[in-house]
């Protein structure tokens, strides 16, 4: 099972970089091979400085080693061996008009037998364009409603809690979907997770199509690089993928390629009334059903 899981993720990896790299027209992922001290390893591919993302990161791995007496705990489970393989991408675009997305699945396999997968998606836009939030969601919920039309809601409302940020009473972005823990039938649940990985590009791409040429200037570039700060907080706080990656000794340089290239904390910085930033915000503290 191990290895079907790996290999529709390395060869997911392959097909999305290739698109990736269509789509920004300009620059090419470079890919770094690795292996992990106790076993396995992974393909890091990031693209940097493209007319299209500043940064883009595609991870895959599939790596054997052995839970912390912290982690067990966390997975309710006792110290003991442990396989884990997925695929984990960021995308960080030039023009703040086109938003960030992450995407992620992975299968985890203990040395005790049990199994599971988790995973999701969300998007994080910095300017609200309401119908490509509909889009992308409604991209989701047809890839879950394919298999079981309780999954979309659930997943949904499990994304809205997951990421967020207690600290800041707002979530990271509009949302999509996540899952974690999903045990039964392998073929059955296995399914879906292909299903929603080969549905990333179909949710995402468009919206980068209709965005990608918006003119943009300080004002935009200055609250992206404010929201991004958001971005890094909740991946050094409360990422469960980053945390992980650095408590079962993976390699730094792969997890951390989620960080965008810059980033600005700005002291209270509070947008102006009524303005496109500041809408953006009443949807992060509020967030809404969009399918």
């Amino acid at each position: 099972m191990n290895n079907r899981a790996s290999q529709f993720f390395l060869e997911l990896q392959e097909t999305i970089c290739r698109r990736l790299e269509e789509a920004d027209g300009a620059a090419r992922f470079r890919t770094d091979r690795w292996n992990h001290a106790a076993g396995g390893g992974g393909i890091t591919r990031v693209l940097e400085g493209g007319a299209l993302f500043e940064k883009a990161g595609v991870n895959y791995s599939a790596v054997s080693s052995t839970l912390t007496e912290r982690l067990a705990k966390r997975l309710n489970t006792t110290e003991q061996s442990i396989f884990a393989t997925g695929i984990s991408i960021v995308l960080h675009p030039l023009n703040p008009y086109v938003p960030t997305v992450h995407f992620n699945t992975r299968y985890l396999e203990l040395e005790s037998g049990t199994a599971w997968f988790g995973g999701g998606t969300d998007l994080t836009p910095w300017y609200l364009f309401e119908d490509d939030t509909r889009h992308f969601h409604a991209t989701l919920k047809a890839a879950c409603d394919r298999h079981d039309a309780s999954y979309y809601p659930k997943f949904k409302k499990q994304c809205d809690e997951y990421f967020y940020l207690p600290h800041r009473k707002e979530t990271r972005g509009v949302g999509g979907i996540f899952f974690d823990y999903l045990k039964g039938n392998f073929d059955t649940i296995f399914a879906l997770v292909q299903d929603v990985g080969n549905s990333f590009l179909d949710s995402y791409l468009p919206i980068v199509a209709k965005r990608k040429a918006m003119p943009w200037g300080a004002t935009e570039k200055e609250w992206q690089l404010i929201r991004r700060g958001r971005y890094v907080e909740f991946n050094l706080l409360y990422d469960r993928g980053t945390l992980f990656g650095l408590e079962t000794g993976g390699r730094t340089e792969s997890i951390l390629m989620s960080l965008p290239p810059d980033v600005k904390w700005a002291y209270d910085f509070t947008p102006v009334p009524d303005s496109p930033e500041e809408k953006l915000l009443g949807v992060l503290q509020h967030p809404r059903e969009w399918v």
